[in-house]
Formats: structure tokens, C-alpha cells, sequence
């Protein structure tokens, strides 16, 4: 069985740990009333704040600007505006899904967790009857569901899989892009490459 935090981790090169404080993931975690996935944590750890291959985004808990905690508030409030009776029966994820109340940022709702450039936003569905898994909008109305964990949907997204729904891959061939994002308004993007993937 594949050991998908591994495998991502070999894809994006050695972990930069630059913003690790255990400290602001128990004080978000706290704020949300409920624990991130450790994957997730892991992964946002050694490279968040950062944009990979040019579209996914990865914020962090201990950061002032691209800071995780804000974004997953900000995210959340304003997909609970949403008006979901307005929407094609196709469209909404309550039918296609099969559950009777859709909400954002609450103890069994959806999390935001990642975006993208393209308008993809990624939730972490925690239910206490399942394990977490994981629900993406491609921003364009139509939603998948995956059921796994972030490691896995990550390195499926990295290696070129539909992981926003059909014909949504953002494939690139070669290292995997990185890009850290700026810390201060006078910083520029800070791009890398990971290691050769025989891609």
C-alpha cells in the first residue's frame, strides 16, 4: 500500500519547516472546534505558505499574511452565503451528495482546507458517524467527492489525475513547481523546483 505522505513528500523535495508552532495549530484548532487531519498538518508544516505548480495554494496557521486560519474563516462565512435553493438540481451538492443540510465551518460541515487559481476550492467533510473525506467545488458549480486522505488527494492532483471532477487535471510535467508566497508586501514569490520525478 502506498504511503501517500511519503510519496508527496518525495515529489516536493525536503520539508522547509519554516513556520512550524504546534502551538498555533492547538490554537486553531481550538478556535474551529475541531483537529485538521496530522497529513495535512504535516504538509502544511514543511511548505505552507507556498503555491504549487502555479494554481494550489497551502496556507499557515503561525503566519500573518496567508494566514491558515483566517483564510478557512474567511472561506467558510462566505460559502455559507451562498443561496443553494437558487441553484440547477445538478448543481447542488446537497442533492448529489444525498444530505439534507449543507453548512461551512461548523462541527460536522465542510472546512475549506486549499484553493486554486482556477476557482477550486478543496473541504475536509468531517461527519462524526465517518472518517473525514474530502469534497472539492471546481468553480464552476459542479462538485466530486473523494474519499481519502489530503496526502493522497495531493499527490493524485501532482501526478495529473482528475481530482476537481472530470477534465479538471492541472498536470506538469517534470519537478513539481513550487513557489513560496511573500511574508511582507516588499518580499517577491520565491520559486524552486523539486527533485526529478521521471515525469
Amino acid at each position: 500500500m502506498t504511503d501517500y505522505l511519503a510519496a508527496t513528500m518525495a515529489m516536493l523535495g525536503p520539508a522547509q519547516n519554516r513556520h512550524v508552532d504546534p502551538a498555533a495549530w492547538d490554537r486553531l484548532h481550538a478556535e474551529l472546534d475541531i483537529r485538521l487531519p496530522t497529513d495535512y498538518q504535516i504538509l502544511v508544516d514543511a511548505y505552507a505558505p507556498i503555491q504549487l505548480n502555479g494554481h494550489l495554494s497551502l496556507h499557515h496557521p503561525a503566519t500573518e499574511r496567508w494566514n491558515l486560519g483566517d483564510w478557512i474563516r474567511d472561506t467558510a462565512r462566505a460559502w455559507s452565503e451562498v443561496s443553494w435553493d437558487d441553484l440547477d438540481p445538478d448543481e447542488d451538492p446537497r442533492l448529489v451528495f444525498g444530505v439534507t443540510e449543507l453548512s461551512f465551518g461548523t462541527r460536522n460541515g465542510l472546512w475549506p482546507i486549499a484553493s486554486t487559481d482556477r476557482g477550486e476550492t478543496l473541504f475536509l467533510a468531517i461527519d462524526d458517524d465517518t472518517a473525514p473525506w474530502l469534497l472539492v467545488e471546481d468553480g464552476e458549480g459542479s462538485w466530486a467527492r473523494y474519499d481519502m486522505s489530503f496526502a493522497e488527494w495531493l499527490y493524485r492532483y501532482l501526478i495529473g489525475e482528475d481530482m476537481a471532477g472530470p477534465n479538471t487535471s492541472a498536470f506538469y510535467p517534470g519537478p513539481v513547481q513550487l513557489r513560496r508566497l511573500p511574508m511582507t508586501a516588499d518580499e517577491r514569490p520565491e520559486p524552486w523546483s523539486g527533485p526529478d520525478r521521471g515525469m
